[in-house]
């Protein structure tokens, strides 16, 4: 006696169902993007149109939604580590978020929002340093921590001259 083959639409929802409790597995950890979850159900050989009906189906209850992921990736990765707007963009591209998408979760940090999280990030670094007398390598390392996150090299230039001077300033005092 021989098993029979299963319909190709059994073995289909099978597929499906697994794709989706692979998924839900996923989100359970962490919010992910669309493309982070295709990329996912691509590695363990899942076919385009499983993958598509399933991510389809989250993306209709709300668990899939890369604008709403976007703008928590933002608000959690400035304030936690205090990234700039470039260093955002380049993270979000990353995770293969839609540029106009990306564009507007950025559209609300100013260049004067940017700035004082700058200044923030560098009194808090100023506080622990010990201050000599050579500020260029002080300056230097400075503003390589906020080029590093993405900050504007003019902008981390002015701000750690500004804020070097006024924790001199504060000592002194």
């Amino acid at each position: 006696m021989s098993n029979p083959c299963p319909s190709p639409s059994t073995s289909e929802a099978s597929r499906e169902e697994q794709a989706r409790a692979l998924c839900l597995r996923l989100l359970t950890a962490r919010a992910r993007t669309r493309a982070e979850l295709e990329g996912q159900l691509a590695k363990r050989g899942y076919p385009d149109d499983v993958s598509a009906t399933v991510l389809d189906r989250l993306a209709h209850v709300g668990l899939v939604d890369d604008a709403d992921f976007a703008e928590q990736w933002v608000r959690s990765r400035r304030v936690h580590a205090g990234k700039g707007k470039r260093a955002l963009a380049a993270e979000l591209r990353n995770k293969g978020v839609d540029s106009e998408v990306i564009a507007s979760a950025l559209a609300d940090i100013d260049a004067g929002a940017e700035r004082q999280r700058a200044e923030q990030l560098i009194r808090d670094k100023l506080r622990r340093e010990k201050l000599g007398d050579d500020d260029l390598k002080l300056t230097r390392r400075l503003v390589g921590m906020l080029a590093r996150r993405g900050y504007p090299q003019t902008m981390a230039f002015d701000v750690v001259s500004v804020e070097l001077a006024t924790e001199r300033e504060r000592r002194r005092v």
